[in-house]
């Protein structure tokens, strides 16, 4: 239930020991996001029963099954914490390789990839505040079933999946009016 630390402990020791538990509480998180990816694939029904014997907080474990899904194993940094991949998550694929690279090179903690993306993120479009609001929207039930569906099947965070379609949509879009406009208009 908690660690003792014999008097005769010299600094180096207790450094490295802080090290260790940092690694074990970094990898727990790991693991237990990738628990409840498992489980939530292979044992849908019995899932969320489990989760709730295991007496820890929900939303805490929801993140970290959130994060392990956007992150491969391959794909884990190991000089970086969780944290530092739970701050890339919501970016596109190619963005969080891009944004953990420069930490692993640049040394950044957590706060300062945090703070790293966020610059960059209001530097491109600095009329946009760096979180807006969508609107309410009013769903029929069957569309609504589908992408949750099409979310699950591609083992995403429902609210993850829909900003991933929204963004791939913007960008076909965007990509063909580029298209577009360097063409000659169609004759009648």
């Amino acid at each position: 239930m908690g660690l003792e630390i014999p008097s005769d402990t010299t600094f180096d020791g207790w450094k490295a020991a802080g090290q260790q538990l940092s690694r074990i509480v970094d990898s727990s998180a790991w693991c237990l996001g990738d628990w409840l990816v498992y489980g939530k694939n292979r044992y849908a029904d019995r899932y969320l029963h489990v989760i709730q014997l295991a007496n820890l907080d929900y939303q805490t474990l929801r993140n970290y099954a959130w994060v392990a899904r956007r992150f491969s194993i391959e794909r884990r940094r190991p000089s970086l914490s969780f944290q530092h991949h739970a701050e890339a998550a919501s970016l596109p694929q190619p963005e969080q390789d891009q944004w953990l690279d420069q930490a692993e090179e640049h040394g950044w903690s957590r706060n300062q990839l945090r703070r790293q993306i966020r610059v960059s993120r209001a530097g491109e479009l600095p009329s946009t505040p760096s979180n807006a609001v969508l609107p309410r929207l009013y769903v029929p039930g069957e569309r609504f079933r589908r992408w949750r569906a099409a979310a699950d099947q591609s083992r995403i965070e429902f609210e993850a999946w829909i900003l991933d379609a929204l963004d791939t949509a913007a960008t076909q879009t965007l990509a063909a009016d580029d298209s577009d406009a360097g063409e000659e208009p169609a004759s009648a």
